[in-house]
């Protein structure tokens, strides 16, 4: 035997390894691919163009008008004067 065996428990240990990390990236994957994008993430949604949110033909900058109205950031004269300008850009 004088060391042969041991070079096939190596091999068996490095193949376990490599097992080991397979499923875990494997787990890792189905996990991110079954959570897709509900949450609320911090950078910009590119998945869809301008003037197909849930208002169908506003653009993003509408949205984020109106939500910024909505929690009382802007006055209504504020809201009525950038929702003029918004418009004016968008022609």
């Amino acid at each position: 035997m004088n060391g042969i065996g041991m070079g096939g428990m190596g091999l068996m240990w490095i193949f376990g390894l490599l097992m080991l990390v397979g499923v875990i990236v494997l787990i890792v994957v189905l996990v991110k691919a079954f959570s897709g994008r509900s949450q609320n993430t911090a950078g910009p949604d590119n998945s869809r163009g301008p003037g197909t949110g849930p208002g169908r033909g506003r653009g993003r900058g509408r949205e984020i008008l109106e939500e910024r109205y909505a929690r009382g950031e802007l006055s209504t004269e504020e809201y009525q004067e950038r929702l003029r300008t918004l418009e004016e850009d968008s022609r």
